[in-house]
């Protein structure tokens, strides 16, 4: 085994001295309630004590599944400390995507919302007897965990024994082609992670962060930066634009994390309009591209806040970034962007054959760094294949312009190839969406006899708008003059909503085995 002599302080280590740095000063709000950090520190220390209780200690494989809740931060910080290998579920799975994940992963405890998933947590444990199941509150299936931990005295919170390439979570992907692959993430990942946001992230000072995504999921991206900040977490149980709204102005929110369409939510809210948002100073978004036309009129309408991130499960968040004053409404070309890449990652675009392409061509967006995962669980050929060359292929199709902005032009599986011509659906769907009747649109390919595939736009309008035929040609009209003939969709189909994965990307997966369905497969 190497020395530690040269090992950085890890996410643990991380979370241990910040909760230690402050005592009153809030952390948490949720549903009414305020925990400071010293609250949550001796918290944190009550419930290791009832995790190791139960056989629950270093290198455990731990999931979670849970609605917001305060107890999911805590959890999340007992389980660092305690040097368990941490797997979200996200509450909004089925649940064979939630057993498929429990076998997959090797989980040997399931910390649970017992409000909510008992019965799920019952059905787990009945296809894996093993299972230790944690529940927050009283429930017939497992431990009430919070009633076991009330039986410990808190002690001083100690960091465990791990190094940079122990194993500290498994993610799984949003599951858009095929079964969900299980992306190892070392403590080096969060580590460096965790640095980056803190140089490039553009936090504020007075840092009050609203949580309006699961906080299973964004706390992992989240706590260390706010929580070394000194910041605090106020929590949304579930996203509304109404509680968004409220929550912004009486709590003067300075910070927020978003997906796209959330904007397009508020977007199309009454209170849009006349919600008080000068408490604002930067609304972080990534995991989807944003639409520029609905971008730079929230610009116009709240000012420069916006802070684009770019990067994906196998490399999160912080591959490139679009910085606030980067968004200039006087290059409007530059919100179709996502940035330029961080200093702390090589990004290469890259052909087939793994080399470089020429100034200005596209190619596949690679990188590598210490964001980098360190494969897939059990799947050596898919793992070779996404590291070939000793470079992490995204899968996105990008270009760089002159001044090293970086475009993502499609993600090459999304690539509908019609009459041998190439259509990269995002530069439709941006064309689209600029329509203001438009609130969110997807372009795929479906079968035709023709061409092979036909370019089809799937719409939502927005409130006060009805599909009509004279709409349709005027949207068609719109990507001809924008576009060309060839990348118009054929036909346009209107819907009152669109699927999302678990982390809030529009399923286009979902939307496409609608249309390929009876092909047998899913290309022509």
């Amino acid at each position: 085994m190497t020395s530690p002599l040269h090992d950085p302080p890890l996410f643990p280590h991380l979370v241990i001295r910040s909760l230690e740095a402050r005592e009153d000063e809030p952390c948490i709000h949720l549903a009414g309630r305020v925990a400071t950090y010293g609250e949550i520190r001796r918290r944190t220390s009550q419930l290791v004590q009832a995790q190791r209780s139960r056989g629950v200690t270093l290198g455990t494989r731990l999931a979670v599944l849970s609605k917001n809740r305060p107890e999911v931060l805590t959890n999340l910080t007992a389980s660092l400390v305690n040097g368990c290998v941490i797997t979200p579920l996200h509450p909004m799975g089925s649940f064979s995507d939630h057993a498929y994940v429990i076998g997959d992963a090797e989980i040997e405890c399931l910390v649970f919302d017992a409000d909510h998933f008992s019965e799920r947590a019952s059905e787990l444990r009945a296809q894996y007897p093993n299972l230790v199941l944690l529940g927050f509150g009283p429930n017939d299936v497992g431990d009430d965990y919070l009633a076991l931990a009330d039986q410990y005295e808190p002690a001083p919170l100690e960091a465990p024994d791990v190094r940079p390439d122990d194993l500290c979570t498994i993610v799984y992907t949003g599951g858009t082609t095929g079964r969900p692959k299980g992306v190892l993430m070392s403590h080096r990942v969060w580590q460096a992670m965790t640095w980056i946001q803190i140089a490039e992230w553009e936090l504020p000072h007075e840092l009050r962060m609203a949580i309006a995504t699961p906080l299973s999921h964004a706390a992992m991206s989240l706590v260390a930066p706010v929580l070394v900040s000194g910041g605090a977490f106020y929590v949304m149980e579930a996203f509304s634009p109404a509680g968004f709204f409220d929550l912004v102005e009486q709590h003067r929110i300075t910070a927020t994390l978003i997906v796209p369409v959330m904007l397009y939510a508020l977007q199309g809210d009454a209170r849009y309009r006349t919600a008080d948002m000068s408490s604002m100073e930067t609304v972080f978004y990534g995991a989807s591209p944003m639409s520029p036309a609905k971008l730079a009129q929230a610009i116009r309408d709240w000012g420069p806040i916006f802070y684009q991130f770019y990067g994906q499960t196998e490399a999160p968040m912080v591959i490139a970034h679009l910085k606030r004053g980067e968004h200039d409404l006087e290059r409007p070309e530059r919100l179709a962007s996502c940035g330029r890449p961080v200093p702390w990652m090589h990004v290469a675009l890259l052909d087939s054959n793994d080399q470089p392409v020429r100034p200005g061509a596209s190619g596949e967006i690679c990188t590598r760094g210490p964001l980098v995962m360190s494969g897939y669980k059990d799947l050596p050929d898919e793992t070779a294949e996404a590291l070939s060359g000793d470079w992490l292929h995204t899968g996105d199709v990008g270009r760089f312009d002159e001044e090293g902005y970086l475009y993502i032009v499609d993600r090459t599986k999304d690539m509908v190839i019609t009459g041998g011509f190439n259509v990269f659906p995002r530069e439709v769907e941006d064309v689209i969406s600029a329509h203001p009747a438009v609130s969110m649109v997807m372009v795929i390919g479906v079968p035709d006899d023709k061409w092979g595939e036909a370019v089809k736009a799937v719409v939502v309008l927005q409130p006060g708008h009805e599909a009509s035929d004279d709409l349709t040609r005027e949207l068609q009209q719109l990507v001809k003059s924008h576009k060309g003939s060839q990348q118009a969709p054929k036909t346009i189909d209107y819907v009152d909503s669109l699927p999302l994965t678990p982390v809030g990307k529009p399923d286009k997966k979902a939307v496409r085995s609608g249309y390929w369905s009876e092909t047998g497969r899913a290309v022509s």
